[in-house]
This record gives structure tokens, C-alpha cells and sequence, in this order.
């Protein structure tokens, strides 16, 4: 009736709003009324702003507008002196809220507050119970600020405020750490704590830790609306006990027609249980107490001899007084828990003395009359039940104190509660005893009359703050719990509407008929067998992602206060303390709390309101009984209530109806204008509505955004809709709140039952059951985020109606990913012919007639087969994505085309839009599968058919055949969204679209439309029948490649370069192996990795369908548990360049392959996995063989050899030194010492002769003593271990010197010639230059080669963050791929300087061929001369070995820049400056060219690079053999060093004049004293010490050069004229300048100068000033002190 009548309102509101009422555009209009009646017609309030909020207290009210302002308007006893009452159309201003910002305000019944945008709280009006919270007033004026200050930190710190809610004695708070906070008066603070009032606002502790989203304030009762906690882990089996409160967690609830199993358990205790167990007390209680009793045994065995000595204890741990009201009759009953744990020591009396030992606790000075009335109860109660309890008794036996106070007044038709172990069975297990043990207990009770609870009595103390399991069954202090029990089951059973209540709770709970006798066997099969599915239909936790943005809809309504009109709905009329949930809207999705005087009302995200409470007008909604349960509000089908008010006996709801205009209904009591006068508590006379009627003139008060109810008023707040902007927010709203209702009903009505099915899992079968499980995951995905998403829109209406608010705008890939996944999911149940499969037991189910399935599917067709009813209901969702693109564009036409807001929501729009395209192409590739699969011979469509799997085209109309097939052969051609299917008669073959490149054969001279296909194992030709078809197929197939890799499929052809995994099956290399990575067409190309089934991994670079370039390959050995591993360069599939091989067995191979063997300059490690590797081989390989020269390194023998090698064997010229100093030289012949050779040993004694074996001497020779006697004859024997000599024995005469210099043993004859050596490594270098052999080849190709190089090697680095550059690195290798000569003819200085730079920079990178050369050489040089190879006679070797080296880099250097002049060429030098002579790192000009210039040598430019690297193994060398000579020399110059200056200046012979006189100490000049010492000529001898800390000859010289200046410029600063040296006079100051540098080796500096100084050098300037140094060093040496 009234939906009819709104819908035409609606038309002409609209009508007439188009006309003109536009123009005056207002925002936040305030209405106000009272009442229902036809004749009431709303007020304007007028003022100057919007308002944003309003509050209604009961004869006053307080409104919030923008500015963050407030008015109020009423009467206001508390103002005393001002006006006192204001008429509700002249709101006035609140001055001292003037300066704050108000964000919301809250009214109760006489005093009213306001929280402002710091969170500060300010409260006035009546304050007598202390409900403003400023203690010692009874009335606050003003609006004065109240401190919520936390009392648990130091100092306090103020809690900040996001709202507040008034009661008539008591507010609330709720903090922005979302925590209550409460003050004022009564159990309805939910505080612990008996004296009131409660100034200070206190936590509500019994909250804390929970997430509450909004507060509302009865008169006497107090309303939380809370987040539910996180779903702990995966379930464990679960008890049948409450763990606590030992209750049942099955309960047994008989109704008219049938009985409802429950398992909605509440345990009252407020102790949670977690996983392991133990109990997590609430914060602020004390712990339970562990009583050893076990809850499942008879209640016979606990009788009152049951543990007294235990009874102090549990009085100890009640805590608190706890009180307990009931309203009977006008008397008022209290007990406190003191006085039940008190008198559970008399546990054998049946009423349980209520007053007994704990009755001066009562508060209550007529105990006597508690206890009457308390055995007045238990009597009726008892007597009654007697009658009935016959077939009971007989098989329960409950003792009979276990009936006290179930009563039937109290609580109408509530069953004793019986404590058996049979019972707890019966009710736990639910399985075919149900039948037998239930019916023989009912038939003697009358079941319509009774609601039985089958609850487990053992229970402690119920609500009691440290609540104590398992108390004493028999006692008193049982008599609570009873009474909480059978609430709890009262309330879990009789919720309002029993079919919403099935379609909620299908899958918790099992319902039989009411006469129990006709129990079908089927439904209890039904309750007994494992239930198929495990999809939760409520996504725990929402969406990931949805995260914050999005209201929960997972919630909990806590409850508490007085509740004597069922206004907490615990199914009571009983107050409490604490907040409790109300457990039956906890699956309800409440989104909205409100509360009125004496009732409450929860609003849903489904646009449903649950009230409870006082109905005494008919405030509830309707007019079923009891009301202290939630119940539905009755509203006509299609109404959507969106928003609601509660005032003293009216509700006032907010609802979408036909039309998206927001319409109000009313419910409750009616005022009349002329009782306006009686009294207010008169409600004679009164009428009130049976349901909520719609309120006529809401059309004229344009958009309503809210509505607020109290006292007897109502208030709406309006908008005019100026530019359709505020219609079309409205219209969005309402569109999403009726598609949530629509997706909820079809979840509860449809998918709930469906899934529930016994047939489900054989109608299906596995496969589908998945697909189905998976499809319903995704459409509750949907619901969810849809019912976020309209409690987010609704709330956006209620407060800021902007578009910035919107969700769907600034994240819409929330949306389009779950539609997307959901459009996937039922396309996937749909291929598989889920929906087909479906059909038979949804026939079952909904009977042949499915007009909901018809209605829900909004499907008018007539006769439509159920399959295509239920493709088109679940499809059905997808049509809301254009709803969202026409509301968003609608809502995008009320702004300028260049705002942001037009942008953002014509981007949105877009966005939806496109999808619902997308998912409608989806939708017909789907139903086009599912039809080509019906058609599809059998047998290949089990292998073939796949959910994912969708039909693009196929050649069934013999459109595409096969080039050069049999003629009677049979190619059937199927194009998958994945493959392409080549089927035959028998077989088929699939090729994955992901490595399938197609490319049209042109059409020149053949008549023939051919399509090339190419797989990477398999090339053929697709003829097509024309040349459409051809473009047909090229097309889709092109395009199906497209979208298998990168899912967009927009590219005309997809590209021939891609990224795909693939199995082979015929190549014989790499049969059964998978390769992941780039392909070009049809081959492995670029990055990826081949796995084989025998365990080995390739993983590298590949080219042309071969591992070409770098690569890692493992493969595992067959003998040992280990794998061989090589990383390296690879070329056309065999390993070829440098590269590492570990080896299973512990080898290491580090050097150059080919052809995937050992070929060219490596180092094989070998020996057990331990750092010290017994031997070692550097050198070159030929064919996996040591061929060429090498140096082998044997540690467990302690030799090392350096020479030729042949396959393997050491062949040719070497040397041999060992750890005990043995040194030979000479021929090698299958491994071992053949032929000639030269022996020494540590102490000079030497052989030169035949060797036949290892160390063993065979034929002639001749063997010299250190002394210089010598045999000379034939020789046989092992060396060191007696020798047999046939022949003559020499003594030399001590005079025929000659001789004797004659046997001196010339040493290196018999080795390797030096440029012999490392031949493979120069070789490599060459190579990399891309020369064949040394010299020959073109520079320009040189270059690139070397740029080339750089450019992989950074490429390379780059990829593998492991081996990473550093910047400068990288800086360095970029401006080494360049060529620094620029320009062709003589090298200049300048250029000189650059190419010198250049090698220094090269030589610097591994990465550059000379570099690398570099570094491969100073390695092969540590490996021969440290060590074993660290022997005084290897030193001629190791000098000619670095001269070799310098001869064959330079021949490289002049190579690469041919414009150099060769070894000893001089470049002259640019002008007539005299040459730096700080320039250290070149040779010196000679002095006596006639121009100077700079000859170039390679050692100038190669050793500055090359010596410092090798210096430590050189130098060692040298110290070596000059060893003993540098100790003469040492000791020496210890001994002279003991003289003091002057002493040793005298001595030397220094002429008188060169003496210093006085010298600088710490900047001061001091005389020079006999006793001074290391004073003279100190700068100079710090600048000769330095000759230790360089490296090259060029440097020391330097550095010698130096320190003859620095003795100039002494001597001349005290002569103080000009004067030159003559060698006679320098010689003794240098001698003394030596002495007191004090340098260890200085033979050794000398001879490495000597050795490798540059020739051109030697006859000049430097060349003298070495020869005076080394003349130094002798004279030192032959000194004698006198």
C-alpha cells in the first residue's frame, strides 16, 4: 500500500522539482516534526549554514553546522539566567564553543556535548549523576571541556575524541584508539564499580583490546557496535563443552513444526579461550579458579559434601558485588554475588538461602521477602514441572535443588536444565539417537509450549568477574548461571523469524520436524555425514587489499544497563554490568546502532533493521513477542532502510523505495497537538502503528540525508538537488544497496542451499566441486566488497556527499580485479559444463517450478531450461559494472568539463565501462567453449578440456588443411585461447600459443592462401580455402598469441622476440628437458635456463636454439653425491672461451675451453675439498691435455716444475726446485729427468751430467764440491743416497785462478727460453684482438673487439647484481672504449701522455684484453716464484721472465697504436721547457742528445703498470741471493751507526766545510753538538729511506736523485754561495747519508736497478748517481773501523 502510493508522490516530487525549485540550492536543510498523522507537515529551522549534524535530547535539542558551529533550541533548565526555553525555529548560538571547531555533537535526555577537531570533549545541561562529567555541579550552563585522560600512562596523557553518546544519566565516548569511555551513573557504563556517580571519565575495560566503531545511549542502556576479532587459526576438533562455562555448545530447540539444533553457544564468563587452552582473562579480572571436577561426569556424583574447604576461595575470586535487578510486580529482587558464593556452603537446601551467611551484603533490608519470593518461584516452578517430568526424571534424575528458579513467570516456558553425560551426548553428536532418546523425553512434555534448553549446569558463577568454571552443581551459586544458560538458550533459539533465521544458519544448524517420531533416515544421514564443502561463504576478513578503505562488515553488538524492557536482547529482562554481545547479529553485517529511550535498533549492510526492546507504542516495527531478541522490523518487500533515529517511544527510519528519493516511515507512538498540554508520562489515549508507516510529505523535504529522533521529535536533514549532482550521489547509493540485496538473497537462497546439497559431490563430480567451490569463493568475494562498498557509499551520504570520497574512483582496481576473477571463475564452471551438471539436483532442490530461481535471474522467458536459469543468474552481477559507468557519468555531467572531479570520474566510467565489454567478450568465449566442447568427440575432450581453456576458431568446415597430408588423412585444426590443436582420426598434437609464431606465405605465384606455422620443434604449412579465411586465421591466431603472453592481444602481430616456458619431446639433445626464457621465433634466444630430467640445469644466454655467450651449467655426477659445475662462455652449445669448472671430485679449472674441452692457458687445482689444494697446474691445454709450457706446483712433495709438457707427461726443457733447496734444470722425457741436466743443491754442490730417472744420476757427468774439488767420470745412483763413481777426483791448485772461475756453473741454459713461456696466454690476448696469430691482423678490428668486449662485460655485470661495479668502475671502462689516437701521424708528447694513460687504465680493468692479459700474467708469475718457486736461483729466470714479458706487451701496444715508435724511438718533446723532472713514471731524457726529447722503451711504459704487481715475488728473490752479502752490509752499518754525528762525519773523511752547524729541530735551529745524533743531513736521509717504498727502477732512481738535492741545499744553506760538486767531496757526505738511512736491503735495490733500469738511462745524470749509490754500497761493505 504504502510503496504504491510513494511511487507516484515520487513522479510528481520529481516533476516539480525539475520545474524550479532548484533555484534556491541549499544544502543541510533542517526539518522538524512530530508524529505520524496526516495533517503533520515538517518546519524549516532556518539557519544561515548547512547543517551537518543534529541530536535530540528530550525537550531539547543541539544541531552542528558547517564552520563547526552549534546551536541548540528547547528549553534549557539548566541556563538559569538567560532564556531558559528557545522555540524549536529560533536555534541559538552556543558563544563559548566559539573559537573551536566543532566535528560532532550528542544529546541526552537533559544534558547535551560536543567533541571538537582535536579531539577535545566539552558537555553541559544536567549533571546530577555526574553525566557531564565535571564533578561538584549539578547543572553545567555552558558547553565546558572535560579531560578523558588515561590514568595507566605518566604523566596522563589526554585521550583524543571521535564521538559521544548521551544517555539520561550516563554518556559514553569512543576514543580514536576506538576504546569506551565512560561517566555518569548506573550499571550502564559498564564500569567495575559500584559508587556512583563516576566523575572521571574511566575505560571501559571489558572493551579494550576490541575494535569499536560506534556508541549509542539508551536511557538506561548503552549500545556498542564492534569490529569482530580476527578468526583464529584452522579449527582443531571441536569440544562439546563450553571450556569455561561448561555449557553445551549444541543446543536442542523444539518449535511449532520442527526443532532447531543450535550451536550459537555464548559462554557469559568473558573469558576467551585461546588456542592453546589456557584462558586469556579479560584486562581487570582475576583468574578463574581450577576446580578438578569433570564436567561430563552424573550430576548424582557432586553432591553438597562436594569439597567445602574450597568455598573461601571462590568467595575470594567473585571480586566485586555484582547485582543482578529483576521488575516483577513492582517489587525489586537483587542478589548479589557475595551472597550466592556465601551461601554455596549450605549447597543441600533447595532454595539456596539467597540471604543466608552473606546477608548484610544485600543492599536490600527485607531479605525475608527476597527469600519468599525466590521459594514462591522455584515452587510454581517445581510444581509444574513434576507433572510433566515423569518419563523425564526417570531417565535424567536430576536432583531437585537443580530446578530452583526456572520460573515459569520470570521466564515463560524455560526447561530445568539437566546435567547428563547421555544427554550430552544425544545433543553433541546429533546422529540417529536424536530420534530415539528425544522422542521418549518429549512426548511427555507439551512441545508447544516449551522451549528446551539442553545446557549443561555445571557452571560458574555466570558474569562474574573472575567467572569460576566448573563451580558446584547442586549449589546456589548455580542458580545464576541457570538463569544466564537459559537466556542464552532462550535467545539462540527464538530468534524472530524463524526462515530468515534458516537461510542465515543453514550451515550451522540442523533442523527436524516437531514430531520427532517421523524423523526421516535421510536427513539424519544428512546430519551424520561429512559435510563436501569447505568454502566459507563469508570472506573472513573482507578483501586484502580493501584493507582500511572500506567499512567492516564484520560485526558485533555489545550490550549493556538495565534491561527490565528487553533492551539489551539477550532474550532477558535482566540488567548487565558489562557489555555482552548479542550473539545473534553477529552474522548479521550490522553497520548502525541506534537506541531509544527503552528499545534498541541495528541496521544492516542488507537494509534491514533488527529492533528490540519496549514496544509499548508499537516503536519496534511490528508486533511479534518476546521482544527481547532482535527481531526484523516489517517493512513491504523492496523497501531498503538506510539510516534510522530512536526517540522515547518512536523509531524513525530512513529507506530507498522505488524510486531513489529517500522516504521515511514511522513507528511508534502518535502525538497529537492538543495533548501537547498533558502530562508527558500520560500515554492513555495515545494510538501508535501496528508497523512502520511511510511518513506522506518526505517527498516535498527533497534529499534527505539523516534522520535523528528524541524525546517525541524527529528531525531530517535535507538537500535540494540544484544540479543533479545530489540525486544522482543518491542514485549510486541506492543502486549499490539494492544489488547487495539482490547478490545476498541469491548467496542465502541459492548458492547456500546448492552447496549444501547431499547429490552435490556425484552430480558433479571432483573436478567441478572444485570449480564450484571456487566459483562461490568468488561470489562472496563479490558480495562482500559490494556490501563495503554500499555501507561506504551510504556513509559518504550521511556526512560529506563529495565525489573525493568514493572508493571506486581512487582505487577501482578493488572492483575490477574481484569482477574479473569472479567473471573467470563462473566462465570456467560454465566450460566444464558445471552449470549442466548442476541442473539435476537444482531440479531436486527447487522443484520443477523455479519461480525464484526465475525472479532472482530477472529472466521473463517462458520455459527456459534451469541450466541456462543459473548461467543467467551468476552472470548476472557483470550488468552492475554498466550501472557504475552510467551513474559515474551521470554524476561526471554536474561539473565542468576541465575539473578534476569530471576527470577522475569520466576515467572511472571509462574503466567500468570497458570491463563490462571485456567481461561480456568473456561471457560468449565461454557459452561458444562449453557449446564446442558438447559437440566434441569424446575421448579427446578429457585431455583437451581445461577450466581456463576457451575456443577462439576451428576447421571443422575443412576451412584450413594440411600442406602435402595423405588424402585421405584427416587435420582438424582448434584454435585455444592457450594452443593450437592439431587433431587426427586417433591422435592429437598440442602446440602452446606462447611459443607459436605464424607468418603468411606470399601469394605471388601460387594460387595456394599458406600460413607458415612454426613450433620450436616442428615447421609446417597451413593451407586456408581462401583468402579471407587466411587473414581469419592470421588474425586470431596472432591475436590469441598476443593475449597468452602478455593478456592484452591489441598488438596486429605479436612479437617475434617473447619470453615462454617449454617442454621438448623430440630434439634428441634436449628431449624431456624444459627451457625457460627468450625465444626468436621458434628458437631459444637471448636469456633463459633448460632443466633436464636427469638433473642437469643450463642457465645463460642462448642463440639461435644453442647455448651461446655466458652460462652456469650443473650437472650432477653419477658416482659421487655432488655436481660438476662450470659458469662460463659458451659458443653454438659447447663450452668455448674462459670459464670455471668445479668438479664433483674436488678439482677446480679455471681458463679457456673449446669445443667443450680444456684448450689454451688454464689452472687446474686438484685434490680432496680442503683449502690446501695438494697440487696445482698453470699453463697451457691442448685437447684436454697439459701440452705446452706449464708450471706444476706438486704440495704433498713439496716440488715444484717449470717447463714443457706433452700430453699429460712432462716433456722437453724444465726446472725442478724443492722445499730442501734442490735445484735441476734440464731434458724431461716421459715424466721424468732424461738426458742432460744440471743439479745443485742448497750448498753449491753441482752435478752436470746424464739422468736416466727422477733425481737419479746414470752416465757421465761431473760433480763439483762448494770447495770447488770436482770428479769427473760416469755417475749411477739416486741423488742423496750414496753414488757410485767411476772416475777422477780434482783438487784445483790454489793458484791456477783461472780454472776455478772456470767450473762456475752457468745456470739457465737448460731451462725454457722466457719468450717460450705463457705463449697461450699472449696468444688469447691476440685473439681477443682479433688477430690469428701474433702481429697479423687489422687495428680498426682490434678496437672494436676491445669495445665490444667492455660493452658485454658491463652488460653482463649489470644483469648480476653479485658481481657489481662500482660507478667509477664503470666510468673508467666507458671511456676505455674509445680510442684515444684521434688523428693519424708522429706521436706527440701530449699524445704520448694520453696513450700512456690509456694502458694504465687498461691494465687497470679485467675487463679490457690488455687487463685481463694483466692479471693472468701476474698470476702465472705468483704461481712459479712464490713459494717452493721462491729459490735464489730462479732469479736470473724470474728478471729475464719480466724482460720477456715487457718485449711481448709492447709488440702488442705498438699493434694496437702503430703510430709509436719501437723500443728506443724518440718522440720530441713540444717546446723548450725543460722536462718535469717530478714526472716519475718515465724514463729521463739523455743529457747528452743534442735536443731533448723522450725515448721511448718499454719498460718506461709497461713497467710502471706491471712491476708493482709483481714486485713481492721478485724482490724476495733478490733478497735472496744477495742474503749474505746485505748481512755483511749490515752489520756494518749497525756498528758505525752507533757514532754520533760528528764522529762519524769525521771518520767518512767529510771536508770541515760541509758539516752542518746548526740543524732544524721541531722548527727550530740548534747548534750542532759531539754528542748530536741523527741530526745532520736528516731531510736527506728520509728522502733516501723512500727508495724501499717504490717500485721501478725509473722511481728508486727519482728518489736517488732527491736525496742529492736535498744535500746540496744543506751544504749550500751553510756555505751561502754557489758552488759544484766534485766526486770527491759528494762521495763521503752520500756514504754517510747512506749509512744513516739505514735501508736492510740495499743489494737487493741495487741489483733490481741494475737489472731492469732502462739502457738509455744508464750513461746519463741518473746513471751516475746509481754508480755512486752502488759504489756506497761496497765501500760499506769493505769498511774497517780503526
Amino acid at each position: 500500500m504504502h510503496q504504491h502510493c510513494h511511487g507516484q508522490i515520487s513522479v510528481m516530487e520529481s516533476q516539480r522539482k525539475s520545474s524550479g525549485e532548484d533555484s534556491s540550492g541549499e544544502r543541510g536543510l533542517l526539518h522538524t516534526w512530530k508524529g505520524y498523522s496526516c495533517s503533520v507537515t515538517p518546519e524549516r529551522v532556518l539557519l544561515s549554514r548547512p547543517v551537518l549534524q543534529a541530536a535530540l535530547g528530550t525537550r531539547h535539542g543541539v544541531l552542528l553546522v558547517e564552520g563547526g558551529q552549534v546551536y541548540s533550541f528547547g528549553e534549557f533548565p539548566w541556563k538559569q539566567s538567560q532564556v531558559s526555553e528557545v522555540g524549536p525555529l529560533k536555534p541559538v548560538l552556543e558563544s563559548a564553543l566559539s573559537g573551536q571547531r566543532v566535528v560532532a555533537v550528542a544529546a541526552g535526555n537533559f544534558h547535551s556535548g560536543a567533541v571538537t577537531e582535536d579531539g577535545g570533549v566539552h558537555m553541559w545541561g544536567e549533571n546530577s549523576f555526574g553525566q557531564c562529567g565535571l564533578s561538584s555541579l549539578t547543572v553545567v550552563p555552558n558547553p565546558t571541556p572535560v579531560a578523558v585522560l588515561d590514568p595507566d600512562t605518566s604523566p596522563p596523557h589526554t585521550i583524543r575524541v571521535l564521538e559521544l553518546a548521551c544517555g539520561e544519566q550516563h554518556s559514553l565516548a569512543l576514543s580514536a584508539q576506538h576504546e569506551v569511555w565512560a561517566w555518569g551513573s548506573g550499571c550502564q557504563l559498564g564500569l567495575v564499580t559500584t559508587i556512583f556517580p563516576v566523575w572521571k571519565p574511566q575505560k571501559v575495560e571489558h572493551l579494550a583490546g576490541r575494535h569499536v566503531l560506534q556508541v549509542a545511549c539508551g536511557a538506561f542502556h548503552s549500545l556498542a557496535l564492534v569490529r569482530c576479532l580476527p578468526p583464529q587459526e584452522a579449527r582443531r576438533p571441536l569440544p562439546d563443552k563450553c571450556g569455561q562455562c561448561n555449557q553445551l555448545l549444541y543446543t536442542m530447540t523444539d518449535k511449532e513444526d520442527h526443532v532447531i539444533i543450535s550451536d550459537s553457544h555464548y559462554c557469559p564468563l568473558g573469558v576467551e579461550l585461546l588456542d592453546d587452552g589456557e584462558a586469556r582473562l579479560e584486562p581487570g579480572r582475576s583468574p578463574p579458579l581450577r576446580l578438578q571436577s569433570s564436567p561430563s561426569e552424573p550430576l548424582s556424583s557432586h553432591t553438597s559434601a562436594s569439597a567445602p574447604g574450597l568455598h573461601p576461595s571462590i568467595t575470594d575470586h567473585t571480586g566485586y558485588e555484582r547485582r543482578r535487578t529483576v521488575a516483577q510486580n513492582g517489587e525489586v529482587l537483587t542478589t548479589t554475588d557475595s551472597d550466592i558464593s556465601a551461601a554455596g556452603t549450605d549447597s543441600g537446601r533447595t532454595v539456596g538461602g539467597v540471604g543466608g551467611a552473606g546477608s548484610q551484603n544485600s543492599p536490600y533490608p527485607d531479605d525475608q521477602a527476597v527469600k519468599e519470593y525466590l521459594k514462591k518461584l522455584s515452587d510454581t516452578s517445581l510444581a509444574e514441572e513434576t507433572a510433566k517430568m515423569t518419563i523425564a526424571r526417570a531417565s535424567f534424575q536430576p536432583p531437585a535443588d537443580s530446578l530452583d528458579l526456572l520460573t515459569s513467570d520470570l521466564l515463560p516456558g524455560v526447561m530445568p536444565v539437566t546435567t547428563s553425560s547421555a544427554l550430552n551426548s544425544l545433543v553433541s553428536s546429533c546422529a540417529s539417537a536424536v530420534a530415539e532418546r528425544v522422542v521418549s523425553t518429549c512426548e511427555a512434555l507439551s512441545l508447544k509450549k516449551r522451549i528446551n534448553c539442553y545446557n549443561p549446569g555445571v557452571g560458574g558463577v555466570a558474569g562474574a568477574p573472575g567467572g569460576v568454571p566448573g563451580g558446584f552443581p547442586g549449589g546456589p551459586a548455580e542458580e545464576r548461571v541457570r538463569l544466564e544458560e537459559s537466556m542464552q538458550g532462550k535467545k539462540s533459539c527464538s530468534t524472530g523469524d524463524i526462515r530468515e533465521e534458516e537461510a542465515e544458519g543453514l550451515s550451522r544448524r540442523l533442523s527436524l520436524p516437531g514430531l520427532l517420531s517421523q524423523v526421516s533416515p535421510r536427513l539424519l544421514r544428512r546430519a551424520s555425514r561429512p559435510k563436501v564443502r569447505a568454502v566459507p561463504l563469508t570472506p573472513v576478513g573482507g578483501l586484502p587489499e580493501a584493507g582500511e578503505l572500506l567499512p567492516s562488515l564484520q560485526t558485533e553488538v555489545w550490550s549493556w544497563g538495565r534491561g527490565e524492557e528487553g533492551q539489551l536482547g539477550h532474550g532477558d529482562n535482566l540488567p548487565r554490568l558489562q557489555p555482552l554481545c548479542i550473539k545473534c547479529l553477529s552474522s548479521k553485517e550490522v553497520v548502525l546502532v541506534a537506541a531509544g529511550a527503552h528499545h534498541s535498533l541495528a541496521l544492516t549492510a542488507q537494509s534491514q533493521v533488527f529492533s528490540w526492546g519496549s514496544n509499548s507504542s508499537g516503536q519496534l516495527g511490528h508486533m511479534a513477542c518476546p521482544t527481547t531478541i532482535p527481531r526484523l522490523a516489517k517493512l513491504s518487500e523492496g523497501i531498503r532502510v538506510w539510516d534510522v533515529g530512536a526517540g522515547a517511544q518512536h523509531t524513525l527510519l530512513l529507506a530507498d523505495g522505488d524510486c531513489y528519493q529517500p522516504i521515511l516511515y514511522y513507528s511508534g507512538q502518535q502525538v497529537r497537538e492538543a495533548a501537547q498540554d498533558a502530562p508527558q508520562d500520560q500515554t492513555e489515549g495515545y494510538s501508535y502503528t501496528q508497523q512502520p508507516v511511510l511518513l506522506p510529505f518526505c517527498m516535498n523535504l527533497g534529499y534527505v540525508s539523516g534522520v535523528f529522533a528524541g524525546g517525541q521529535s524527529c528531525v531530517a536533514l535535507a538537500d535540494r538537488n540544484v544540479t543533479g549532482f545530489i540525486a544522482s550521489l543518491h542514485e549510486l547509493a541506492a543502486a549499490e544497496r539494492k544489488f547487495y540485496c539482490k547478490l545476498s538473497s541469491v548467496k542465502n537462497h541459492i548458492l547456500r542451499p546448492l552447496l549444501d546439497l547431499e547429490s552435490l559431490g556425484t552430480a558433479l563430480g571432483p573436478a567441478s566441486t572444485v570449480l564450484l567451490q571456487s566459483l562461490a569463493r568468488c561470489y562472496s568475494r563479490l558480495c562482500h566488497l559490494t556490501g563495503q562498498h554500499s555501507a561506504s557509499l551510504t556513509a559518504n551520504l550521511r556526512r560529506r556527499r563529495e565525489v573525493k570520497s568514493l572508493v571506486m574512483l581512487e582505487h577501482a582496481s578493488i572492483f575490477l580485479d574481484t569482477y574479473n576473477e569472479y567473471c573467470c571463475s563462473v566462465g570456467n564452471f560454465l566450460v566444464m559444463g558445471g552449470f549442466h551438471a548442476l541442473a539435476k539436483p537444482s531440479l531436486d532442490f527447487f522443484g520443477k517450478c523455479p519461480e525464484l530461481l526465475q525472479r532472482l535471474a530477472e529472466s521473463s522467458e517462458e520455459n527456459i531450461p534451469l541450466s541456462d536459469l543459473l548461467v543467467a543468474l551468476f552472470y548476472l552481477p557483470m550488468r552492475h559494472l554498466h550501472e557504475y559507468g552510467r551513474l559515474l557519468l551521470k554524476l561526471g555531467t554536474c561539473f565542468e568539463v576541465s575539473s578534476v572531479d569530471y576527470q577522475q570520474l569520466q576515467d572511472g566510467c571509462s574503466k567500468f565501462e570497458a570491463l563490462a565489454l571485456h567481461l561480456k567478450r568473456r561471457r560468449k568465449e565461454a557459452e561458444y567453449t562449453y557449446q564446442f566442447w558438447k559437440s566434441f568427440p569424446g575421448k579427446m575432450t578429457d585431455s583437451l578440456r581445461k577450466p581456463p581453456r576457451r575456443l577462439i576458431c576451428e576447421s571443422s568446415n575443412k576451412a584450413l588443411t594440411l600442406q602435402n597430408s595423405g588424402r585421405f588423412s584427416v587435420n582438424w585444426f582448434i584454435l585455444f585461447n592457450d594452443a593450437l590443436v592439431h587433431a587426427q582420426f586417433s591422435t592429437h598434437h598440442v602446440f602452446p600459443l606462447a611459443t607459436l609464431w605464424v607468418e603468411p606465405i606470399p601469394e605471388e605465384n601460387t594460387d595456394l592462401y599458406g600460413l607458415k606455422v612454426i613450433s620450436p620443434e616442428e615447421t609446417f604449412t597451413l593451407l586456408a580455402c581462401s583468402s579471407m579465411e587466411k587473414a581469419k586465421w592470421l588474425r586470431s591466431i596472432n591475436q590469441a598469441v598476443d593475449q597468452a603472453m602478455s593478456g592484452a592481444g591489441q598488438r596486429a602481430e605479436p612479437p617475434i622476440s617473447r619470453t615462454a616456458s617449454y617442454t621438448f619431446y623430440k630434439d634428441s639433445r634436449l628431449k624431456e628437458a624444459t627451457y625457460e626464457g627468450r625465444w626468436l621465433a621458434g628458437k631459444p634466444n637471448g636469456r633463459g635456463m633448460v632443466k633436464w630430467l636427469d638433473g642437469r640445469i643450463y642457465t645463460g644466454t642462448f642463440k639461435n636454439g644453442l647455448e651461446d655467450g655466458f652460462g652456469d651449467y650443473v650437472m650432477p655426477s653419477k658416482t659421487l653425491n655432488l655436481n660438476d659445475h662450470y659458469q662460463g662462455h659458451w659458443k653454438e652449445g659447447k663450452m668455448h672461451g674462459i670459464g670455471t669448472y668445479k668438479y664433483a671430485t674436488g678439482e677446480l679449472y679455471e681458463g679457456s675451453f673449446q669445443d667443450n674441452m680444456r684448450h689454451g692457458h688454464g689452472m687446474l687445482r686438484s685434490g680432496t675439498l680442503n683449502s690446501s689444494s695438494p697440487s696445482v697446474f698453470i699453463g697451457q691445454w691442448v685437447h684436454d691435455k697439459k701440452t705446452g709450457y706449464g708450471v706444476f706446483d706438486d704440495i704433498t712433495r713439496g716440488e715444484k716444475y717449470m717447463g714443457m709438457w706433452q700430453d699429460d707427461q712432462r716433456q722437453g726443457t724444465g726446472v725442478i726446485v724443492t722445499q730442501f733447496g734442490l735445484y735441476y734444470e734440464g731434458a724431461f722425457n716421459n715424466n721424468k729427468m732424461q738426458g742432460t741436466g744440471v743439479l745443485l743443491s742448497e750448498d753449491n754442490t753441482t752435478y752436470e751430467g746424464e739422468f736416466s730417472e727422477d733425481w737419479t744420476l746414470n752416465g757421465k757427468g761431473v760433480l763439483t764440491m762448494a770447495n770447488g774439488d770436482y770428479f769427473e767420470g760416469t755417475f749411477t745412483g739416486e741423488w742423496g743416497s750414496g753414488l757410485k763413481v767411476t772416475g777422477s777426483f780434482f783438487k784445483p791448485n790454489l793458484y791456477d785462478s783461472d780454472g776455478d772461475k772456470g767450473r762456475a756453473v752457468k745456470l739457465g741454459r737448460l731451462a725454457v727460453r722466457p719468450e717460450q713461456k705463457w705463449r697461450a696466454v699472449f696468444e688469447e690476448c691476440w685473439m681477443r684482438l682479433g688477430c690469428e696469430a701474433p702481429g697479423q691482423g687489422e687495428n680498426q678490428r682490434a678496437w672494436e673487439n676491445i669495445a665490444v668486449a667492455l660493452t658485454t662485460s658491463r652488460r653482463l655485470h649489470r644483469d648480476c647484481p653479485e658481481m657489481n661495479l662500482s660507478q667509477s668502475h664503470n666510468i673508467t671502462l666507458e671511456s676505455l672504449e674509445f680510442n684515444p689516437q684521434q688523428h693519424v701521424g708522429p706521436v706527440t708528447m701530449e699524445r704520448y701522455d694520453r696513450i700512456r694513460h690509456y694502458l694504465i687504465k687498461a691494465c687497470d680493468t679485467p675487463l679490457h684484453p690488455l687487463g685481463r692479459l694483466m692479471e693472468t700474467l701476474v698470476a702465472v708469475y705468483r704461481m712459479t716464484y712464490v713459494g717452493v718457486g721462491a729459490n735464489r736461483r730462479l732469479l736470473l729466470q724470474a728478471v729475464n721472465e719480466i724482460m720477456s714479458y715487457l718485449a711481448r706487451i709492447f709488440q702488442l701496444v705498438r699493434f694496437l697504436f702503430p703510430d709509436l715508435p719501437e723500443e728506443g724511438g724518440v718522440i720530441p718533446e713540444p717546446s723548450s721547457d725543460p722536462q718535469d723532472k717530478k714526472d716519475s713514471n718515465c724514463a729521463d731524457t739523455q743529457l747528452e742528445s743534442p735536443k731533448p726529447g723522450r725515448v721511448v722503451s718499454s719498460s718506461s711504459l709497461l713497467l710502471p703498470v706491471l712491476l708493482p704487481r709483481l714486485y713481492p715475488p721478485l724482490f724476495t728473490l733478490y733478497a735472496l741471493e744477495k742474503e749474505r752479502e746485505d748481512d755483511v752490509y749490515w752489520e756494518c752499518v749497525l756498528r758505525l751507526n752507533k757514532q754520533p754525528d760528528m764522529a762519524l762525519l769525521a771518520f767518512l773523511g767529510v771536508q770541515h766545510k760541509f758539516w752542518p752547524v746548526s740543524v732544524p729541530v721541531l722548527g727550530e735551529r740548534t747548534e750542532v753538538v759531539s754528542s748530536t745524533k741523527d741530526a745532520c743531513f736528516a731531510s736527506a736521509t728520509e728522502t733516501l729511506q723512500q727508495i724501499s717504498t717504490t717500485f721501478t727502477p725509473s722511481d728508486k732512481l727519482q728518489v736517488i736523485q732527491l736525496t742529492f738535492e736535498e744535500i746540496t741545499k744543506e751544504v749550500v744553506s751553510s756555505l751561502e754561495n754557489s758552488f759544484l760538486w766534485s766526486m770527491d767531496d759528494l762521495f763521503p757526505v752520500f756514504l754517510y747519508v747512506v749509512l744513516r738511512a739505514r735501508i736492510r736491503n740495499l743489494g737487493s735495490e741495487v741489483s733490481l736497478i741494475e737489472d731492469l733500469m732502462d739502457p738509455c738511462v744508464q750513461h746519463g745524470e741518473h746513471g751516475i748517481m746509481f754508480t755512486t749509490l752502488k759504489a756506497c754500497y761496497y765501500q760499506i761493505q769493505h769498511e774497517k773501523t780503526t
